[in-house]
Order: structure tokens, then sequence, then C-alpha cells
């Protein structure tokens, strides 16, 4: 099947507009070096506006022929592309969004690049090391607001959702964009997209023209969730753990929606930092919401953590079905616990420096067959620590559904195993058939085939 394309060369709008030549030859390379697979796939991600994917090698495959290049003139750079979505232009004229992230793609990658790996200043083995790599990142993104009340509200849910869920997550989006509140995501469709577009229509009614509407992601997710256009402020973390920690930093509130393993992991991510002790008197609102249809769905989450983490891990989330204005409202008044908070013990607003993330948590997990076999899937362990393991088996899981290198190596050595007690083992199986029967694996309404084989240890 053939895809309409274009050339073109076009400036930097807001992003890289001012330039050394020391950078702009850092710049040169990453278009011509070792960077240039990572650039050129994330760059034809951000490219492919409204053509979301589930698989992201068929994008790649899908546009073969595409070609980035980083052109130096005296006043700077111009991209040069070859054979580009022509969806991401009006009129030969490239979309202004599109143009502002794809020049996020180049900073973002060129500087964890050049100032954040192989630099002594940045232990990335350290928690602490960690979190200041995470933290130089954001800022040399320039997303963060130090003179503004905490009001940045993270929103996560899967992209293979209902037309009715989606709807609910565009009122929810409402009624927060109406009480002032600003919205992180993940940046792609569903539920990533819908609590920005509403948001939208709440800012402009409430005559408000600083919203903001975040997309944190990382190069091995951003082609099967492309940048929707709302987002204005985005930022390419390098790693999945790294992509985390950041919406838990910067962020003052989490709703969660419905959704599919992504949003099981990351369910699992903050609810083991909840659970460290260390935590214990951090307040960070979390909600869990949906239409009257997810009901289910979130009574088989509620099993699910009750069942593997014990009913402490209860305690850290509210359930609200089909109410989004008291979502809206328990939301504004957790992040205004989390003000009062900060003001109390002097941590910034913009960054939340306090919170202890668990250095398993913060190492990249690379989801081998080996890897994911060697999980710790057993309850002798703290419940955060199990939380840890579950979320790294989950991530395995979306890396085996929609990751090229995951899709590549389940094809190589077939599904990848995971063993653990039948105290795990039981509610991770019903959780997931759940989840394939609801059809929240993937966007394609193909059969699904799990990428995963459950093995109950002693049976």
């Amino acid at each position: 099947m053939q895809y309409d394309v274009i050339d073109a060369r076009i400036n930097p709008n807001g992003n890289l507009d001012v330039l050394s030549r020391l950078e702009v030859g850092k710049l040169l390379n990453a278009s011509q070096g070792e960077l240039y697979p990572l650039f050129r796939n994330s760059s034809l991600a951000v490219l492919n506006y409204g053509g979301y994917l589930d698989d992201g090698r068929e994008l790649l495959e899908r546009y073969r022929d595409f070609d980035i290049r980083v052109i130096q003139e005296e006043r700077g750079i111009k991209l040069d592309l070859r054979n580009a979505p022509a969806s991401a232009f009006v009129d030969g004229k490239m979309i202004r969004g599109i143009n502002e992230h794809l020049f996020a793609v180049l900073r973002d990658i060129v500087y964890v690049d050049d100032t954040i790996n192989n630099n002594p200043r940045f232990d990335l083995e350290t928690t602490d090391g960690i979190t200041n790599a995470v933290f130089h990142i954001l800022r040399n993104a320039g997303i963060m607001r130090p003179r503004t009340n905490p009001r940045l509200v993270v929103c996560w849910g899967g992209h293979s959702i209902s037309p009715a869920e989606y709807d609910y997550s565009k009122e929810v989006g409402y009624q927060l964009g109406l009480r002032g509140l600003d919205i992180c995501t993940g940046c792609g469709p569903g539920a990533m997209k819908g609590p920005m577009k509403g948001a939208t229509i709440g800012h402009a009614k409430q005559r408000m023209y600083t919203g903001q509407y975040l997309g944190i992601t990382e190069p091995g997710i951003i082609a099967s969730e492309s940048p929707n256009p709302i987002v204005n402020d985005l930022v390419i973390m390098p790693d999945i753990e790294k992509r985390l920690e950041a919406f838990v930093r910067v962020g003052h509130a989490v709703i969660v929606f419905p959704g599919g393993v992504g949003t099981a992991e990351e369910i699992l991510y903050i609810l083991s930092i909840l659970l460290d002790p260390e935590n214990s008197r951090i307040p960070l609102p979390l909600i869990f919401t949906g239409p009257a249809s997810a009901a289910g769905y979130f009574e088989q989450i509620d099993r699910f953590i009750t069942a593997t983490l014990g009913p402490a891990a209860r305690q850290m989330y509210r359930i609200i079905i089909a109410d989004p204005e008291t979502v809206a409202r328990k939301t504004l008044e957790g992040v205004d616990q989390v003000r009062q908070f900060r003001l109390k013990t002097d941590d910034a607003y913009y960054f939340n420096w306090l919170l202890n993330i668990d250095l398993s948590l913060q190492l990249p997990f690379v989801p081998s067959h080996e890897n994911m076999n060697g999980l710790d899937l057993h309850k002798h362990q703290a419940p955060h620590l199990l939380a840890s393991n579950l979320r790294r088996a989950f991530s395995g899981i979306v890396a085996g559904n929609v990751k090229e290198a995951g899709i590549r190596a389940i094809e190589a050595k077939g599904v990848f195993e995971l063993c653990g007690d039948a105290a795990v083992m039981g509610p991770l199986d019903a959780l997931l058939t759940a989840f394939v029967e609801q059809q929240r694996m993937k966007l394609s309404t193909t059969a699904y085939n799990p990428c995963y084989r459950l093995v109950t240890e002693g049976n």
C-alpha cells in the first residue's frame, strides 16, 4: 500500500533557534552518527500525526524511505526531510505543533547523549544520580514553572479504550480545566488525549491562555503512541523508568483511567512508591475513575491489587465511577494538600525532591527472556518490592505487545515466561485474561496472541 509522502526543509520554531557553532556540530552528529537511528525513528513517530499504530515496527516498514538530516547554515540549522508522512503538512507547510515536537525530539536526544550519558556528574547507577538526571532533562526541556502554584495533574490510561471511556476522560479533563488544573499524560491517543482535549475547553471558558499540556514519552514507545496535537510541551525521556519518574516528580496528583498492561504498569509503579515506608508522610493523591461501563474493570484491578499487595495498598487510592465533577473536586483538594505540604517542608512546587524512589524502579529493565523469567513474583517480600517486580513484568508484556525490540525478541525466541507462586500468578492470570477478553491489549481488532506464558511454581 502506498502512503502519501512529502519532501521539505524546515526551520526551528521555538526550539534550537539560537545555537553556537559547537552546538550545531553536536546536532549534525546526531543526524549522521550513532544517534541517527534513534533520531530518525522518533522523528518519524512525531510526523505520523493521527496515524496511531500498535506495532512500532509497522510504522518503520510503512515509511522505509523516510530520511531526516540536520543541515547547517550560518544562522543556525534546518531539518531536511525526505519522504515524510504528508499528514504532517497543510498546503505544503508543516503543522506548527508538529514542527515544535520534531525539534523537541532533536533537543532531548542530543542533550541526553551529550550531557547525561557518560558524564561523571550523573551516576546512573544510584538513586540520587538518576533523579538528578531526570531533573536536568526536564529543566533543559523548559517544562518547569517555578513561580506557579501546584496544578499539574498526571492522567494515565490506555490508548486502546472504548468511545465511552474516551468521552469520559474528556469530561474529567474539562472539569479539571474549569478548576485551573493543567494536564500531563503519556502524550498519545485515547486516555492520553481525552483529558487534554477536555481541559482546553475548560481553560478557554475560564480565559486561561497559559494552560500546560505536557506529554512525556520515551523512544521505545513513541512509535506506537505518537504525540497528540494538543501537547504543547513534549519531553522524550531516555527510557520507561525515567519517564515514569518524571511523571511523579513533576505531577501534583494522579488520575488513572481504564487501560491495559501499560496502565497496570503505571499503577504498580506508583503503588510501589506509595507503599514504601519512607514515603508514608508524603501526599500524592491517586484516583481511579471511568464511566459506569468501566466499573467492572476497576473491580478487577482492585481485586488484583488487594490479592497481591495486601489491604494496605487498597488504602492508597480512591475509586470514583461516573462522576467527573467529584473527581475534579477531590483532585483539587489533593493538590491543595500537596501545596501545603511543600510549603511546610520547603520542597519545590515544580519537582518532588522528597519522594523516595527505590533503585529497583529506576534502573532500566531490559525485557529479555532471561530477565522476565528471573523476576521475583513471590509473596515473601515487602509489598512495595513485589509491586516493583510486578511493574517490570507488565513492562515486559508492553514491550512484547508494541515495542519493536520486544516484538522481534518474541519472534526469535518465543513468548516470555513469568514464574511465581500461586498467590501472585493466580490474580495475575485473572487480570491479564480480563484484559484480553475486554480487548485492552492492542488497538487492532484481530485476535490477540499473548506474548507471555504464566508458570505457577509447584504445579
